[in-house]
């Protein structure tokens, strides 16, 4: 396994940890994250650049998922 992949599937796998209970929580995430990870056709050098774009694009996606998530919550309570 590339060391890039490796990266992006553990800062994903990471990240899942605060991934809402109530859309399936960690467990659902893992495993779709696992399953998608191992059906990516990888055959050359050119697709491997496309999937890790595509990942780091995901990873700034949960991100900001989760900065939203914490905005709503702090300003339920403030407010």
């Amino acid at each position: 396994m590339n060391s890039h992949v490796r990266q992006l599937y553990k800062t994903l796998l990471y990240m899942g940890k605060e991934y809402p209970e109530k859309s399936g929580g960690y467990a659902k995430f893992r495993k779709v994250l696992k399953k998608n990870f191992q059906s990516t056709p990888i055959s050359n050098p050119q697709e491997l650049k496309e999937a890790l774009n595509k990942g780091k694009f995901v990873e700034k996606e949960l991100e900001a998922l989760y900065f939203l998530s914490r905005y709503r919550d702090m300003k339920r309570k403030y407010y």
